[in-house]
């Protein structure tokens, strides 16, 4: 697959945080896999973020630092254009999030947005 964006486009950027949380769940489970953050259809808002663990695929955009991996595939890749992949604690719940600039609305669960 073609993983072209448009020559002013940025890519997604992942921040310490997040890698930080990929290496301690690697140490944990004494599995180096990679975070997978894809769009699909569906969720209330039209897209959903599908988050996971994962092992890179050929097409897939590799995020890297400090030997922790994030992958992107193609078809998700112009949808995650310019986003955030973070990784937050908070009272409800530890877990990676995406701000995406893309996105003009979202749910309430973080993980449902529309374009």
């Amino acid at each position: 697959m073609d993983l072209a964006l448009p020559a002013d486009a940025t890519l997604p950027r992942v921040t310490d945080r997040a890698f930080a949380r990929l290496a301690e769940i690697a140490e944990a489970t004494g599995t180096p896999r990679a975070l997978r953050v894809a769009v699909e259809g569906g969720g209330c808002s039209g897209f959903q973020y599908d988050i996971k663990l994962d092992d890179p695929a050929p097409d897939d955009l590799v995020l890297e630092k400090d030997g922790q991996k994030v992958l992107v595939d193609a078809v998700s890749l112009p949808l995650l254009e310019n986003a955030v992949i973070d990784y937050t604690e908070e009272l409800i719940g530890a877990r990676f999030v995406i701000q995406n600039p893309n996105a003009t609305s979202s749910c309430g669960c973080g993980t449902s947005f529309s374009m």
